[in-house]
């Protein structure tokens, strides 16, 4: 099954790479059989996937993780969207005795400990939630970009999650972020105001900045870790918890509100 997961994952990069956003979710939909699955954080890439998705009205489930922890832009750009596109986005939060344990043992913010305790915070308020929003699919589609970070820059059209079984679809991979606003600005898509005050990637609001001049786009998630280490675990196959030199308790370090240049922020509208 491996095999022919794989085998079938790149067939599918292979076919998506000559079409428009709107044929390259067509084609998913066509070749792939049974649950297909949209996981969207409410930012600028995934909003454009979910204009593509509402305006070809395929079979495809849009639904969301509210961590609980969510910025308030974030809250009022989903009700937006709901209201903008006729659709419902279904949220999947996490499960309550985990997270009332973890603020029990850790505190409030004890994801700030160590990335042990950051990853253990990801796991019951993104990754678990994932799991559940994510069982029984065929297929997921992300917003992911090669150009977010170096993390994410192999990040190819379709891959098999051979851990979910599953087809990951990442349609926007080969696009930029300046295709991307574009492409928001142009369709007159609703979008986070937080984009405009220079954050690129929103994830929860305690583990975001904005970025300063020269970052890449993630530079804002988990700023007081190693690079190599700053993924929640959801486009992981097995996170990693172990705490690398450097990764010991740092003092927080409050988010930059003007960290970027008129010239260099990207300004949509």
């Amino acid at each position: 099954m491996t095999a022919a997961l794989v085998r079938a994952a790149e067939d599918l990069a292979r076919d998506m790479a000559g079409l428009d956003l709107r044929g390259r979710i067509r084609l998913v939909e066509d070749r792939i059989p049974g649950r297909l699955v949209f996981t969207t954080s409410l930012g600028i890439e995934d909003q454009a996937l979910t204009h593509a998705l509402a305006l070809n009205k395929g079979r495809t489930e849009i639904v969301t993780l509210d961590t609980g922890r969510l910025f308030p832009e974030t809250y009022d750009v989903w009700t937006e969207t709901e209201a903008a596109y006729g659709i419902r986005i279904r949220a999947y939060a996490p499960e309550r005795t985990a997270e009332e344990a973890f603020v029990a043992a850790e505190g409030i913010n004890g994801f700030r400990h160590s990335v042990a305790a950051r990853q253990a915070c990801c796991g019951f308020r993104k990754v678990e939630p994932l799991g559940r929003a994510l069982d029984g699919a065929a297929a997921w589609f992300t917003g992911l970009r090669a150009g977010q970070s170096a993390n994410r820059a192999e990040t190819p059209l379709a891959e098999a999650d051979e851990g979910r079984g599953l087809i990951k679809v990442n349609p926007l991979a080969d696009w930029t972020r300046a295709e991307v606003d574009a492409f928001i600005r142009d369709n007159f898509i609703p979008y986070n105001v937080l984009h405009d005050r220079g954050f690129p990637s929103i994830g929860c609001a305690p583990c975001t900045r904005a970025v300063k001049v020269g970052e890449d786009e993630r530079a804002g998630r988990w700023w007081w870790e190693q690079e190599s280490k700053k993924e929640c675990g959801l486009h992981l196959h097995r996170p990693e918890a172990d705490v690398a030199p450097g990764q010991e308790p740092a003092a927080f370090e409050e988010p930059a509100r003007s960290a970027m240049s008129r010239e260099n922020r990207r300004e949509l509208v």
